[in-house]
């Protein structure tokens, strides 16, 4: 009697092994358009890094599309996502091409200026005077950012306004963040503009020194700021609310993380950014923890300061400017 059991329990062993497991729910496929590689776009490396896209049902394949590309690349419908700035978002509205921010990845200006040391100590740069005053040695310089037209190209026009000269009278080097080190080292270039951790890295080193800086405040009245947004096609999420769904999720889950498991965060990026040293990694990352929102909610009032930085730097006429908000954001997708 035991053998007829012990057989009959091994038959009922075998056929649960013959049995396939349940196959798992199909992910669905997303694309997203990243301006460059930068700290800026952490949540979005989390996002992916950690999982969060493939727990909310999505394989999301990043591509590298240069500055303003990657957001013309979800206009065209070649790309579902992109994470270009609020800038661009605004400035194709005013065009008419409107397209719907999800999510906000920071919100603050993510944009540093440095400038080499040897000149701004000839110019007597005082790292304590107000912003309009600092943004005086940028006068007459050349300064390498990301593309024209770019935040980051904004950032440093308003500089010059802020300072109370012709934005014309800084000499503009658009270049890849790659060669923006090696620019400053040969002085190709006078310093430049652009987010952690490339600025960080010649002020560790002592060769440079931060003019301005977004995330620590400059200028005082852009906040809060729109820098960084997650957007689509509007018929995108009314077509595929699941996907619009998920990737909302997944950057709430992205955002948390940086803020409640920083060490983790900070080593997750460390495959990413394996050329960076410790110090440099942790010093940037921090820079962009503290403008992460959490949750990620794009805001109104942070879209409006937006086109206040549009105008005022030039890249926007005022006449030019959107005429309502509505439509370009919403909260639906972010808990």
């Amino acid at each position: 009697m035991k053998n007829t059991i012990r057989v009959q329990l091994l038959a009922l062993a075998l056929a649960a092994l013959a049995v396939p497991a349940a196959a798992q729910p199909k992910l669905e496929e997303v694309t997203m358009a990243v301006p460059t590689v930068s700290l800026s776009f952490s949540m979005g490396y989390i996002a992916e890094d950690m999982g969060f896209f493939a727990k909310h049902g999505l394989k999301v394949k990043a591509v590298e599309i240069l500055g303003l590309g990657s957001i013309n690349s979800v206009i065209a419908g070649s790309s579902d996502f992109a994470e270009p700035s609020s800038g661009s978002l605004l400035r194709a509205a005013a065009k008419g091409q409107r397209l719907i921010a999800i999510a906000e990845l920071l919100n603050r200006p993510i944009v540093q200026v440095v400038l080499r040391k040897d000149l701004a100590e000839a110019a007597g740069f005082d790292a304590k005077a107000p912003l309009e005053k600092r943004a005086l040695v940028l006068k007459g310089r050349t300064i390498g950012v990301d593309s024209i037209n770019s935040v980051i190209h904004g950032y440093v026009r308003l500089m010059a306004k802020r300072a109370g000269y012709d934005p014309e009278d800084i000499r503009i080097a658009p270049m890849q963040p790659a060669s923006l080190l090696a620019a400053l080292q040969s002085k190709a270039i006078d310093g430049f503009a652009f987010s952690p951790p490339w600025p960080e890295k010649p002020v560790l080193d002592g060769t440079a020194v931060m003019i301005a800086s977004g995330p620590d405040g400059d200028p005082a009245d852009l906040a809060p700021f729109s820098n960084t947004v997650l957007v689509t096609r509007p018929e995108l999420c009314e077509k595929r609310k699941s996907v619009c769904e998920g990737m909302g999720a997944a950057f709430t889950d992205a955002a948390a993380f940086i803020h409640d498991h920083p060490e983790e965060a900070v080593a997750a990026l460390k495959k990413r950014f394996s050329t960076l040293d410790d110090a440099l990694l942790a010093a940037a990352f921090e820079v962009i923890r503290k403008i992460t929102p959490n949750p990620p909610l794009v805001g109104r009032q942070g879209l409006e300061n937006t086109e206040v930085l549009n105008v005022d730097s030039g890249l926007l006429k005022p006449e030019d400017k959107v005429t309502s908000f509505d439509g370009l954001y919403t909260d639906a997708y972010v808990k």
